[in-house]
């Protein structure tokens, strides 16, 4: 646990998962509250797969992307600063899929915005052990 999180500054994992619990059943809040964080540092240019299993969807699929642009989470209307604790994984990213076995989601530029806490609950890859193909 970080310093930040012990002084009450910052959420602890837990105080996130339960927050992102609260979200209604089926949502993608509410699944990514099942999950660990697994990517802990900043995730900017990193190849990171995306957590898109049932029960998310409807089967498995692989979406890779890579971090570009971090945005932070707009505050409402007459908010001047977040309250605290603040959000653990807030805000979203700018991605290029760079991967994806998802009709949706197509590789070559295309671009995708994904909140940080769905980041933080991927997985990274590394491409120094894939084989390359001629």
């Amino acid at each position: 646990m970080s310093f930040l999180s012990r002084i009450g500054f910052i959420e602890t994992e837990e105080q996130e998962r339960a927050r992102l619990a609260q979200a209604p059943e089926g949502s993608t809040n509410h699944y990514l509250s099942t999950l660990p964080v697994t990517i802990e540092e900043w995730p900017k240019d990193l190849l990171v797969e995306l957590p898109w299993e049932p029960p998310r969807t409807d089967r498995p699929y692989r979406v890779v992307v890579v971090p570009i642009e971090f945005r932070k989470d707009a505050l409402p209307e007459g908010v001047e600063e977040e309250p605290l604790p603040r959000k653990l994984h807030s805000g979203s990213w700018t991605c290029a899929v760079v991967y994806s076995n998802h009709p949706s989601y197509p590789v070559g530029g295309y671009r995708i915005v994904v909140p940080a806490a769905e980041i933080a609950r991927g997985r990274k890859v590394d491409l120094a052990g894939v084989p390359a193909q001629a």
